[in-house]
């Protein structure tokens, strides 16, 4: 329930609200709609590295670069966000548009996931990426205006429906908040989130007539850029020492701008200071989506591979009302000072140890791999399906063992020799970085090879031609029953398939006489052996960095914001993430280290350097009450101090609401 009593002064609309549990019940619209929204984001990006990876075909650093990308722009597109909402529509209306772009943007890159528009021939496959390409990327463009740019707003928006007496209240709904992330996170690995945009929208404007809205109150911006720019210039053209310094550079804005609003650029520059080490932590932290996911592909794992997708979450919404209700509490009991910048430092060095752990892993991953061909060499297998044993030369010279493992060359053109009667030789050009496997055929004759003399249909796969083979085609783990099928002949056969394994499957000109039992199995790769339970501790550790450091920014970027700046440094604080994803794209182009464990150690050290480097900025950090010093410069100015205002309107706003209250008291008798 509200009341009629709305009031506009100064750009604010104050709506008399009731209250649960001490909070406004618009702030239960907001949670929900943040819940959602995180739902349907989590959701597309926890699988789009494997999209890039699988569907699109891209290498592991391309993959990851793209991925990156897009997180950057994510959390660059928030500074348009607040532009539009301070200048503009304001947070209400700016929310309600850019979910509407956001929307469409979902739907498009979900259409762009369906093969069968430019797969003619129905082989499961593609036959125009471009397209897929383009329109995956609009899509991801769109996603990334609209998750981005409601991004400052809808935290500020939040903010903006607590009165000043409701300071707990206010701390406790940036965990909440937060949970909300995260619970909308840990759902959308699970259920498929292409209708939680629409239902953010509906659930987002069934609360408009119970929030505190605040209107734009111009480019607050542009003020500012302006304003910095004109005390660097005025400073720039006073440097001789016949002009007397000033206390703050700022101060040389003095002669042509408002001092409030030079004091309010002080405080945002101060705050913006400290987020100059910040983006190595988003660094660390969002390859959880990219480099630890394409880790987990090359480890084993049955329903481990969902606990490991759903574990940040579940983390998140464990440690989060434990560290806000029962270690944060207990160390300040112990009479430490564990504040805000301190916590952020220790969550920073969590993130670090979990990149140390991810190395650790990583090596014991590397003791399993096959050795795979660089750029220069080129690797070939013997499979021999001859009626007798051979022996095979290969120039110059080398012996080969038929069946054993890939041999490595250094040289692309080889020919190849073998002991029959009379002597077979043949010669072949390999493929530079890649694996060839070379059959020697017993008759005329999953990659399923065809010995058969005819066509074969085999169940979920191509036709095959005589004596040709398939392309390599993805299938789950586990039991998989085939039937190969020709006219009215048919059989079936069952195998075993290991995660990360690679098989080839030889089928004789007997293949129907004898039931399938002829056909011949070749492990081309081993499966993966390392478990996908030995991530968890890296994922605990950067959990717990998360909470430390994310969830106390949140809080202290709008503790230290002025009133009318809060937007802005929300965006501040969400460039930083944008900027990590840009190092970990410089990184994953340019880097190229050769084993991924040392990039991980690499990471984790240049991550404990930043944090000494923020420790001792901290330090020297003073910890500001943005309206107590706007109050103080309002009152040196001669202005009529915000808090005494305030109480005018809310007198006012009491006074007609016992007018309205005495009206319908009156109606009912």
């Amino acid at each position: 329930q509200h009341s009629s009593a709305i009031k506009k002064k100064k750009g604010r609309r104050y709506v008399s609200l009731s209250c649960c549990c001490g909070y406004p019940i618009s702030i239960f619209f907001i949670v929900v709609n943040e819940f959602c929204e995180r739902f349907s984001y989590y959701g597309m990006r926890a699988v789009l590295v494997l999209y890039f990876r699988y569907f699109l075909l891209w290498d592991d650093d391309l993959a990851t670069s793209i991925y990156h990308a897009f997180v950057a722009l994510c959390y660059l597109t928030p500074i348009l966000g607040a532009i539009i909402a301070d200048s503009w529509l304001g947070k209400f209306k700016t929310i309600i548009y850019l979910s509407i772009v956001y929307a469409i943007g979902q739907v498009t890159m979900a259409i762009s996931t369906i093969h069968d528009i430019t797969d003619a021939n129905r082989d499961g496959t593609p036959d125009n990426f471009t397209f897929h390409i383009a329109l995956s990327m609009l899509g991801l463009i769109l996603i990334a205006l609209g998750t981005g740019g409601i991004k400052p707003c809808v935290a500020a928006f939040g903010g903006d429906q607590f009165q000043e007496h409701q300071s707990r209240q206010l701390n406790t709904f940036f965990s909440v908040f937060y949970l909300c992330i995260n619970a909308g996170s840990l759902l959308s690995t699970l259920i498929t989130p292409l209708k939680s945009v629409a239902s953010t929208l509906m659930v987002f404007i069934a609360g408009s007539g119970m929030y505190v809205k605040t209107d734009p109150e111009g480019n607050i911006m542009w003020s500012v850029c302006k304003c910095i720019g004109f005390a660097i210039k005025n400073r720039f053209r006073h440097r001789s020492s016949s002009y007397p310094k000033r206390e703050h550079w700022m101060d040389w804005a003095n002669e042509k701008y408002d001092k409030l609003l030079i004091a309010q650029i002080k405080m945002v520059l101060k705050v913006l200071f400290l987020y100059i080490p910040l983006p190595m932590f988003w660094t660390l932290f969002d390859q959880k989506g990219s480099r630890w996911t394409l880790q987990a592909t090359t480890m084993s794992g049955d329903f481990v591979s969902i606990l490991i997708s759903t574990v940040n979450p579940i983390l998140i919404l464990t440690l989060v009302p434990i560290m806000d209700r029962l270690i944060f509490p207990l160390i300040q009991k112990c009479g430490l000072n564990f504040s805000p910048l301190k916590r952020m430092t220790v969550g920073m060095l969590f993130a670090a140890m979990a990149f140390v752990s991810a190395a650790l892993v990583q090596i014991e991953i590397d003791k399993t791999l096959p050795n795979f061909p660089s750029s220069s060499e080129s690797q070939l297998k013997v499979v021999n399906t001859y009626s007798t044993t051979l022996n095979v030369t290969i120039s110059p010279n080398e012996h080969l063992l038929i069946d054993a493992d890939y041999v490595t060359f250094d040289h692309q053109d080889i020919t190849v020799s073998l002991n029959t009667n009379p002597v077979i030789t043949k010669a072949f050009s390999l493929i530079k970085g890649g694996r060839q496997t070379l059959i020697i055929p017993s008759d005329p004759t999953v990659m399923f090879v065809n010995g058969y003399t005819a066509d074969l249909n085999i169940t979920n796969l191509d036709s095959i031609e005589p004596s040709a083979t398939t392309n390599y085609t993805l299938v789950n783990q586990g039991k998989r029953d085939f039937v190969l099928r020709h006219g009215e002949q048919w059989c079936e056969f069952s195998r075993k398939f290991g995660f990360g394994a690679s098989y080839t499957f030889l089928i004789p000109s007997t293949v129907f006489s004898d039931d399938c039992e002829s056909i011949t199995e070749v492990e081309d790769m081993k499966p993966n052996s390392v478990h996908m339970a030995l991530q968890i501790p890296q994922y605990f550790l950067i959990t717990t960095g998360e909470v430390m450091f994310s969830v106390t920014g949140l809080q202290f970027s709008y503790s230290q914001a002025p009133k009318n700046m809060k937007s802005v440094l929300q965006a501040g604080w969400l460039c930083t993430n944008a900027v990590g994803n840009i190092i970990v794209l410089i990184v994953a182009e340019l880097g190229k280290l050769p084993k991924q464990w040392a990039e991980y150690l690499l990471f984790a050290s240049l991550l404990v350097a930043v944090s000494i480097i923020f420790s001792i900025m901290a330090y020297f950090y003073t910890y500001i009450d943005p309206a107590e010093i706007e109050a103080q410069v309002r009152k040196e100015q001669g202005l009529e101090p915000e808090e005494m205002e305030k109480e005018t309107l809310e007198m006012e706003e009491k006074d007609e609401d016992q007018k309205n209250e005495q009206g319908v008291k009156q109606t009912k008798i």
